[in-house]
């Protein structure tokens, strides 16, 4: 059993949905304290009101420094720390490059690495002073391990974070804060939805559990990365995926 972690206080960025509205939601129900950033201020109020009293909603473009500072004042001020982030916010639209615009290249890799960057820098001083703290990022199986088609941007963005994640872990390790990254693998989300039930056929065929994750498997990891008995974890992922990235071919899983 982990050690409680009630009264802490958490960021989540991108929290109003999917793989980030689990976490926040797997958090509160910890007992931590939870800032839940979305870009909607009615969205992030939502995922609040569902975890409680001991969490709070706020609008934010963490893709920006100004938003970023902004969301760290908010919990700063409704909760006097910052002990644990969640850096979550992503998004991932198809295009396939021979197509990809600029403009949504840029997007992708601001909203998915540049906010990764940014929410993490904007919680050092809270972090520094109080002499630890948690840093977990949301990555992906697509990027630093597979890849799909249409996603090159998304891939790029998710391997840049493992990239930034083992630096960072090394400038931060004096500090006494830890840099830890989970990689999901096709999680069952509203997103993943929309791409229709043959998409999840296929999905669910590849995968040696036979099925496709939950948001709460992608939340638990990263509760254990948050806790006490990951202090002496840094720099490191854990693989959230079913068995995905084992076979090297469908026929492995029909053998």
């Amino acid at each position: 059993m982990l050690k409680s972690l009630a009264g802490k206080t958490v960021i989540v960025t991108g929290a109003s949905r999917g793989i980030g509205r689990g976490i926040a939601l797997r958090f509160g129900q910890a007992g931590i304290n939870v800032l839940a950033v979305s870009r909607s201020q009615a969205d992030a109020d939502a995922v609040a009101a569902q975890i409680g009293t001991h969490a709070a909603g706020f609008a934010a473009d963490v893709s920006t420094a100004q938003g970023c500072a902004a969301m760290v004042q908010a919990a700063l001020q409704k909760f006097g720390g910052v002990d644990i982030l969640c850096a979550n916010a992503g998004i991932f639209p198809a295009a396939k490059l021979s197509e990809m615009t600029v403009e949504e290249f840029d997007h992708v890799i601001n909203t998915n690495l540049r906010s990764t960057f940014l929410s993490t820098q904007s919680v050092l001083p809270p972090m520094s002073k109080a002499g630890a703290g948690r840093i977990i990022l949301t990555s992906s199986i697509t990027g630093p391990i597979t890849g799909y088609p249409g996603w090159s941007h998304y891939g790029a963005s998710k391997a840049g974070q493992l990239g930034f994640m083992r630096t960072a872990a090394l400038e931060l390790a004096p500090k006494n804060i830890t840099v830890n990254a989970v990689l999901p693998g096709n999680i069952f989300t509203e997103g993943l939805a929309a791409n229709g039930p043959e998409y999840i056929a296929a999905m669910e065929a590849s995968i040696p559990l036979k099925r496709l994750g939950s948001v709460e498997d992608i939340a638990n990891a990263a509760l254990f990365l948050a806790s006490e008995e990951a202090a002496y974890i840094t720099g490191q992922t854990i693989t959230v995926d079913g068995g995905q990235v084992l076979p090297e071919s469908l026929g492995a899983l029909e053998s």
